[in-house]
C-alpha cells in the first residue's frame, strides 16, 4: 500500500523511518517532510496548513493512508477531509482533536465522567482569572487553552508569576488566539508520565509508557519546553499504575467520548 506521513518534525521522522520498515508499504511520502526523511521517503512540498492540497495530492497519486503526526491540521479537520475524499487515515477527527486542542474541552470532559484531573477553572476574563489565583494562593498552574507547541503552562511559583502568565496569555497575546482562554489549576507535585494508546473508537491498544524530560535546566528548573528527549519505559509506572491508568483514565475518556456523540481513533494521549 502507498501510504503517506503527515509533517515534518522528529516525530515524524520516527514513524516514516518504522513505517519504512513494514513489508505492507510498497511507496511512502512525506508531506512537506524533511531533509532528513527524504532518506526514507519521497518528499512533497505541500504546506501543512493547506489541507485540500494534501488530500487532492493523496487522493490523486492513489495513497492508500495518511498518518498524521502534528496536532494542528488534526485539530483543523485534515482527518474529516481525508475520509470525505474516500482517503483512510490514522488520526482524530475535528471533533475528538478537541481533546488535544483545548485543554478545557478535555477538563470538563473529565470532571463530567469523573476522570481523575487536577481542581480548575477556567477563564475568558483576565480580571476574574488574577482574583483566582489571589483567592487560591501560589503555587498554582496557568495553561493557555489552545494549542501552543507544548509551551502553554506555567507552574507559577507566586501569585506575582501567575499574574504574569495571566497578562502575556490574555492581554500580550503570546500564544495567539490560544490564549484567549485559560485553565487555572491546581499544582500537582510528583513524576509525570505518558501512556499513549492506538484506539479504534472503542477498543485501547496502550504503547510502553514513557517520560520526557520538561524543563530546560538541571534538577527540573526553569520554564517547560516541548520537551527535551525522552526515554521510556518509565521506572515510575509499575504494572498496578499502568492498570490503573488504562481503567481510570484512558477507557473512561473513551466512552465518555463516545457518549458525546464523539468516535476518537488514532493516538491517545495521557
Amino acid at each position: 500500500m502507498k501510504v503517506a506521513v503527515i509533517g515534518g518534525g522528529g516525530r515524524e521522522h520516527t514513524l516514516a523511518w518504522k513505517l519504512a520498515q513494514s513489508p505492507s508499504v510498497d511507496k511512502l511520502y512525506a508531506i512537506p517532510g524533511s531533509a532528513a526523511m527524504s532518506e526514507v521517503a519521497q518528499c512533497v512540498d505541500i504546506a501543512l496548513s493547506d489541507l485540500d492540497a494534501i488530500t487532492d495530492y493523496a487522493k490523486n497519486e492513489g495513497i492508500d493512508m495518511l498518518v498524521v503526526g502534528p496536532e494542528v491540521p488534526l485539530t483543523e479537520g485534515i482527518a474529516d477531509l481525508a475520509q470525505s475524499k474516500g482517503l483512510a487515515v490514522f488520526g482524530p477527527n475535528k471533533a475528538a482533536a478537541q481533546m488535544e486542542g483545548s485543554k478545557v474541552f478535555a477538563k470538563n470532559l473529565m470532571k463530567k465522567y469523573h476522570v481523575p484531573t487536577a481542581a480548575y477553572a477556567s477563564f475568558t476574563d483576565g480580571d476574574a482569572a488574577k482574583a483566582y489565583i489571589k483567592e487560591q494562593g501560589a503555587p498554582i498552574v496557568v495553561k493557555a487553552d489552545g494549542l501552543a507547541a507544548g509551551k502553554g503552562v506555567v507552574v507559577a511559583q507566586t501569585e506575582a508569576e501567575a499574574i504574569e502568565a495571566v497578562n502575556a496569555m490574555m492581554e500580550d497575546h503570546i500564544f495567539g488566539a490560544s490564549g484567549g482562554r485559560i485553565v487555572i489549576e491546581e499544582c500537582m507535585v510528583g513524576e509525570e508520565a505518558s501512556l499513549l494508546a492506538f484506539v479504534d473508537g472503542k477498543t485501547i491498544v496502550p504503547m510502553i509508557s514513557a517520560q520526557d524530560h520538561k524543563r530546560i535546566f538541571d534538577n527540573d528548573e526553569g520554564p517547560n519546553t516541548g520537551g527535551m528527549g525522552a526515554y521510556a519505559p518509565a521506572p515510575v509506572v509499575t504494572p498496578e499504575i499502568r492498570k490503573e491508568v488504562e481503567e481510570k483514565i484512558l477507557k473512561p475518556v473513551v466512552d465518555g467520548l463516545k457518549q458525546e456523540g464523539i468516535t476518537y481513533q488514532g493516538c491517545l494521549y495521557a
